[in-house]
């Protein structure tokens, strides 16, 4: 799925972003070499770097 239609930046290739650099929606779009338009896609992106950010914060789960 397409986060950013005007840069065509896909959800996929924000979430791998937000797994390896720290920021907010415009300086991961700036990773991707990119900038926000019209910035309707920024609450959205804001909500997948927030999941990507608190998945890789969550504890491992100790195996049984």
């Amino acid at each position: 799925m397409y986060v950013c239609i005007c840069n065509a930046i896909r959800e996929t290739d924000l979430r791998t972003v937000a797994r390896c650099c720290r920021g907010d929606a415009t300086a991961l779009y700036g990773a991707l070499g990119h900038a926000p338009q019209c910035g309707q896609c920024l609450d959205d992106a804001e909500d997948i770097i927030a999941e990507e950010s608190a998945s890789a914060n969550a504890p491992l789960s100790a195996a049984a």
